[in-house]
């Protein structure tokens, strides 16, 4: 059964309002709340920046039956993925057993700010290969003893376990962190600009590369931005705190004022371009529908920011999420 989630930007609200919209969106009926996690927004003047464990442990606290994943922690510089193993064991204590651990290798914008150097993919995809196993096997239990190039563990173990098992979701742009997820992770997150070239770059390789090892293929959470206004003006303010996040240099920028720089030196429509804009239910529709009929996602997840986030959510639940719920029946 398709599960259908909403995604809370910290980067955008502060870590109050975002428990506002966990409670909005549980009473909508979405079943799930995607909560991205970052040290640095992506913009310096319309921003924000909450320790996403602590909104969700009161996320949590707010809410009755709404599951949660983080929309992605990275757990290789700044959390030993030891400790988040423990963060996230004690989520999922303090929901009930609601917690699904969204992990990717990252951006400079939040390691890079607290001193870290932040190496080419090659290397980021070894430290998450390692960091999946380490997590995977104190999440399960086990009093573990690790070696590793780039981590280390002596006699580790969660004792505030999780209630049950932890899913694991991997972010992948591409064939190689998709096979990753594969061997490692239980699920994918990805988010989805065309369906027809994530079916290629991400689906197709996980599946490939499940079947060799014999393992079940992954499950899919597939996300996609939008931006819900009646014109460009609209759109454009709605937009603010997240301009930056299409400028040149993304993954390499440490300051937010960079990519805010950069992203008002681009020409408005350019940044707007690069986002599904929406203005009616039956827009939303539209542009989320793939994500059932093409892709079969598992989970998808409604991306969107609006001058008016609350009635959003609200017209989300009342005249969007019936509607997809149906397509994901047929």
């Amino acid at each position: 059964m398709t599960k259908f989630a909403y995604f809370c930007g910290h980067e955008q609200w502060q870590p109050e309002q975002l428990v506002r919209h966990a409670v909005l969106a549980e009473e909508a009926g979405f079943d799930m709340a995607v909560v991205s996690e970052h040290f640095h927004p992506w913009v310096d003047d319309r921003s924000a920046s909450g320790f996403a464990f602590s909104t969700i442990g009161a996320m949590a606290n707010a809410t009755n039956g709404l599951e949660f994943a983080t929309g992605v922690t990275t757990p290789l510089w700044r959390f030993h993925p030891g400790v988040v193993a423990q963060a996230s064991a004690t989520l999922d204590r303090l929901s009930g057993g609601r917690f699904n651990l969204g992990v990717g290798t990252g951006e400079n914008i939040n390691e890079g700010p607290l001193g870290f150097e932040f190496p080419r993919y090659a290397e980021r995809a070894a430290r998450m290969r390692e960091a999946l196993e380490i997590m995977r096997r104190l999440l399960d239990g086990e009093k573990l003893t690790f070696d590793g190039e780039y981590y280390q563990t002596d006699r580790a173990k969660l004792y505030s376990p999780p209630l049950g098992p932890v899913p694991i979701w991997l972010a992948a742009g591409g064939p190689k962190s998709a096979a990753l997820a594969a061997a490692k992770a239980e699920g994918i997150i990805t988010s989805v600009k065309d369906p027809a070239d994530t079916i290629e770059r991400v689906v197709e390789p996980s599946k490939a590369a499940a079947a060799e090892l014999g393992r079940p293929a992954p499950k899919i959470l597939a996300s996609r931005w939008s931006i819900k206004a009646n014109n460009d003006d609209e759109a454009w303010e709605a937009l603010y705190s997240w301009r930056g996040l299409r400028a040149p240099g993304r993954l390499e920028a440490v300051d937010p004022q960079t990519l805010r720089e950069r992203a008002d030196e681009l020409p408005r429509d350019e940044v707007l371009g690069r986002y599904s804009l929406v203005s009616t239910a039956d827009d939303i529709v539209e542009t989320y529908s793939p994500l059932i009929e093409d892709l079969n996602a598992d989970v998808v997840t409604i991306q969107m920011a609006s001058l008016d986030q609350e009635g959003l959510i609200e017209m989300l639940g009342s005249d969007v999420l019936p509607r997809l719920r149906a397509k994901a029946e047929n």
